[in-house]
């Protein structure tokens, strides 16, 4: 029979095991996990439950929830919810804290890449409807264009456009939307003439079967004082040939930009083994998802850009070290990264943290990049 004192003592073995077992479990990636995408019909769910079906073969289970704007996307992540989010650039937004990002209950976010989709179609782009007559950037003046609320992400990168054709928000109707969904619906339904969205968006079949008919414009990489005003508002952009996407092939090519789509990121907190696992399966069952979607395509491991503006997890660069792909330069780039997202973090403590006003800490952001020799891309 135990004593009082003994029955203590093996229960608290007991819960120091639970624990232990607990906290090894957490370590790993749970065989069921949730991460974010934007809506049912858009290119990044897509490609997200083509990887969810082709992880499911091995026992595990992605739940992908959708979600109508970066914000809302964002908050399973933040809260954690969720272990992942495929995410656009908004992802990049979260990171500096700016916009959306800047204000109570956000700040800069220390979020890290997993792997990024560089596929076959072009993203973030402005779909047009093709009776609008809108043929090149310049046209979009005086355009009914929309703006989606809790989208900086969408709504940065239409600026950026309008910045290619020589143009700014003053410069059109700003036409506002819920979601994503609803500014393409409004193509459809008459009320808007420009939405962002990627060639191969499903949701896009809709507008080039309808009266209006659809229209991506060019962006030749010639037009040298274009792409730079574009970069300027958007340095994610790189020029691309894409032959994904509503009536797009090899045959019939769109000429103009893009960037990995869908990004698939974690918090920094996030188990590096869960990450390393994570990433593993998505490489090695890659060949199950690939033919899923043309997004889902682009995670191929020979498309991956390990250079680009936001840093890589370490539970990802440690795969990618086991498989011989990541070099010294790589981790240069992705260690001066992560070293911007110190000061970012830094800064916005010092600035009151989630008390802090915005206009302040976008001042105090923009001088403690530069003051490291990083480019702000946001002043205010």
């Amino acid at each position: 029979m135990f004593s009082k004192k003994s029955w203590l003592a093996s229960a608290a073995t007991a819960l120091t095991v639970a624990c232990a077992s607990a906290l090894s479990f957490a370590e790993e990636l749970p065989k069921t996990f949730a991460w974010t995408a934007y809506g049912t019909k858009s290119s990044g769910y897509a490609a997200s439950v083509a990887i969810a079906n082709a992880l499911a073969e091995e026992g595990y289970k992605l739940r992908v929830l959708p979600a109508k704007n970066d914000i809302s996307r964002m908050t399973p992540l933040r809260t954690g919810k969720a272990l992942a989010s495929a995410m656009g650039v908004g992802s990049f937004q979260a990171q500096e804290g700016v916009l959306d990002f800047g204000k109570k209950p956000w700040g800069p976010q220390k979020v890290q890449m997993i792997m990024m989709g560089w596929g076959d179609q072009n993203t973030a782009l402005p779909a047009t409807a093709a009776d609008a007559d809108i043929k090149t950037a310049a046209d979009l003046k005086g355009k009914r264009i929309a703006w989606v609320h809790g989208a900086p992400a969408l709504n940065q990168n239409m600026e950026a456009w309008l910045a290619y054709g020589g143009l700014t928000w003053a410069d059109v109707t700003k036409v506002e939307v819920p979601g994503w969904g609803a500014s393409v619906q409004g193509i459809i339904d008459g009320q808007i003439d420009a939405a962002i969205g990627s060639t191969n968006s499903s949701m896009f079949h809709q507008v080039a079967s309808s009266p209006r008919g659809l229209f991506f414009f060019p962006a030749p990489p010639e037009e040298k004082e274009n792409w730079a005003r574009l970069n300027k508002v958007a340095p994610w952009f790189t020029p691309h040939v894409a032959t994904a996407g509503v009536g797009l092939s090899a045959e019939q090519p769109h000429v103009g930009a893009t960037f990995g789509y869908p990004i698939v990121i974690a918090n920094e907190s996030t188990s590096d083994q869960a990450i390393f696992e994570l990433t593993k399966l998505m490489h090695t069952k890659y060949p199950n998802y690939k033919d899923g979607h043309s997004a889902a395509a682009g995670f191929a491991m020979d498309r991956q850009v390990f250079q680009w503006i936001i840093p890589y997890h370490a539970g990802a660069v440690r795969y990618f070290k086991e498989i011989g792909v990541w070099t010294d330069e790589d981790d240069a780039h992705n260690q001066r990264l992560l070293k911007r997202q110190d000061i970012l973090a830094k800064t916005w403590e010092s600035v009151g943290g989630e008390d802090s006003d915005y206009d302040e800490w976008m001042a105090a952001r923009a001088a403690a990049l530069t003051a490291e020799g990083f480019e702000p891309v946001w002043e205010k």
